[in-house]
């Protein structure tokens, strides 16, 4: 009866290598399988149906998210990634993944049996998800899971240690990512985060779902669990019913201790700004190094703080980009510096400036070292700091982040992925809550240069921002940030490497010439891979090292996708000449 079910059949060889034993699970996109390998060993099978899967499970090369993120990950609480192929079953296209059989069960069968977990059990468990966690958000591009359930998390008990593994990364993605490309369709809602439900993803999205799962575990249900069959039919309503959950007190009904319940409610935080700042830093709470103070899960929102300010290289840590650097010194920094000087001349603080280009050319970073050598009081926000599911929210965290700023002057905003926090207001996809938010934004921004507030926006998709942030009066300088030249990937390779065990006198320009398209972050990354190499090898770092990294690791951008910025730069310079006429504040038309 079972054999038009499924996809794949009992005893069937998958890529010559694999026999099918025993059907495991059905998902909305994939199917999972257990089979046995040419060695006879169990192994778990993931079979996608490529006409069931959504644009965004793809990534910009067209193959599979979820299989090329297995492929790259290796630790112990995450699962392994062993194969992958293609089939052509029926006409119907499908892509398969092999991983490592864990055997035992996942936190959802458990509880199903047990309901609860006593207290050193959950600890473990949590231990070993944030251990998982940890290294994916540390990696060199940062993977956010984005679905932690007890659904997704298995216990390993082939060895004398339970060991908690991670495991369907369908949702995960890149943070460096849009949260465009961010999938919540089928997502638990007592596990997402509050900005997850406006499709904003980050390292505290992660936080807060790792704390629902500690609750989950402790006490059997999710945190503020609502009974949902009565909003199957309305997904927006039931998001609703959960937020307005969130706004009542946390209850911990079991003696639970202190500490484990300040945890616990440190990480569940509707403002993620409220939250451990990082992964590291729930796994010292946990492990007892970092203390943390009783607080109520309903405090209020609180004000954009201050980030700190180290002393420091300034722009002297920036490889190249030296015309770019000219530039904001005479527009922007000495204006900063001088404002008497250059108020004799009619000019007074500039507004700000766009950053736009492909991932990984360092928009962020040069706003740092920018904010290092200006030295001045600097915010750094992300559309996850401001934006809200609840009318009014977005636009009074943006009042309110503009007042402190203007309090602090003269103040840098730098506000990433600002295609997200502005966007067109003429997309239909666009709803009215966005729309006053980037009518809030652009009010605020109106001549902010006159308040001593400069503000940073960095975009890689300059297409989607409202094109009324580029008035006069607002973003009034806006930069294309290219991949790094020839000059620039030299002067990284030799900032990137000159502090590490390396042979003596390395050619960097041969370097250089091969990595032709690789913007800044791939540069960093053949420089560690390379690193790393020769400490296995426990030599120096060579010329030979470098180049097979290179030549084993193709650029994260492709050809095609920088060509189309170049398209987007020309359109980008044409709106310019068409203001030229018009008053600016703070900055000539170059």
């Amino acid at each position: 009866m079972n054999r038009n079910k499924h996809i794949l059949q009992k005893g069937q060889t998958i890529g010559d290598k694999y026999k099918v034993t025993f059907f495991l699970k059905k998902g909305s996109y994939a199917e999972t399988y257990r089979v046995k390998d040419q060695e006879g060993k169990n192994q778990l099978l993931k079979l996608f149906s490529y006409s069931k899967l959504d644009r965004t499970q793809f990534n910009e090369n067209g193959y599979i998210l979820e299989i090329e993120l297995l492929r790259k990950i290796k630790h112990p609480n995450l699962v392994k990634y062993r194969d992958n192929g293609d089939l052509l079953i029926e006409n119907q296209k499908y892509a398969f993944v092999v991983l490592d059989f864990i055997s035992g069960e996942t936190l959802a069968d458990k509880m199903k049996r047990d309901h609860t977990f006593n207290p050193y059990e959950a600890k473990d468990i949590i231990s070993g998800v944030l251990n998982g966690l940890n290294y994916l958000h540390n990696l060199e591009n940062p993977i956010i899971h984005n679905d932690i359930t007890n659904l997704n998390i298995m216990t390993d008990l082939s060895g004398k240690v339970t060991i908690p593994k991670i495991i369907d990364f369908g949702y995960a993605r890149y943070l460096s990512q849009s949260n465009k490309d961010f999938l919540k369709n089928g997502l638990n809602p007592f596990y997402q985060a509050n900005e997850s439900f406006n499709k904003v993803f980050s390292v505290q999205s992660d936080v807060f779902s790792v704390g629902a799962l500690y609750y989950h575990l402790l006490f059997g249900l999710p945190p503020w669990f609502v009974e949902i069959s009565k909003y199957k039919s309305d997904k927006i309503k039931l998001e609703d019913a959960v937020l307005e959950e969130r706004k009542k007190p946390l209850k911990f009904e079991k003696n639970i201790d202190e500490q484990t319940q300040n945890i616990i409610t440190k990480a569940l935080q509707p403002n993620s700004e409220n939250r451990f700042k990082s992964i590291k830093e729930f796994i010292q709470a946990i492990n007892g190094e970092l203390e943390v103070q009783q607080l109520s899960v309903t405090q209020e929102k609180s004000i954009p703080k201050l980030k700190e300010i180290k002393n420091g290289q300034g722009f002297s840590a920036i490889a190249g980009m030296q015309e770019l650097k000219d530039t904001i010194q005479l527009d922007v920094i000495d204006a900063l510096n001088e404002k008497e000087r250059y108020a004799e001349y009619g000019l007074t603080i500039p507004n700000g400036m766009l950053l736009y280009g492909p991932p990984g050319c360092g928009k962020t970073f040069f706003a740092e070292r920018m904010a290092e050598e200006v030295g001045f009081n600097f915010y750094q926000i992300k559309p996850s700091d401001i934006q809200s599911k609840f009318v009014n929210e977005s636009q009074e965290k943006i009042k309110n982040l503009f007042n402190k700023a203007r309090e602090n002057a003269p103040s840098i905003v730098f506000i990433d992925e600002l295609d997200a926090v502005v966007p067109n207001r003429d997309n239909s996809n666009v709803n009215h809550m966005n729309t006053s938010a980037v009518n809030e934004f652009l009010a605020q921004m109106n001549n902010c240069g006159d308040d001593g507030v400069f503000v940073i926006g960095a975009t890689n998709r300059p297409n989607s921002i409202d094109p009324a942030i580029l008035r006069a009066g607002r973003l009034d300088k806006v930069i294309y940030l290219p991949p790094p030249d020839f000059e620039a990937r030299e002067l990284m390779f030799k900032l990137y490497l000159e502090k590490r065990p390396r042979e003596v006198g390395l050619d960097y320009s041969v370097f250089a010439k091969s990595t032709e398209n690789y913007v800044s972050s791939d540069i960093k990354f053949l420089c560690d891979e390379a690193s790393r190499k020769a400490l296995k090898m426990k030599s120096r770092i060579s010329k030979e090292t470098l180049l097979e990294t290179i030549t084993n690791n193709r650029p994260s951008i492709f050809l095609k996708e920088l060509n189309s910025y170049i398209a987007i730069k020309a359109k980008m310079e044409g709106l310019a000449e068409n203001t030229k006429e018009r008053p600016s504040i703070g900055f000539k038309n170059n």
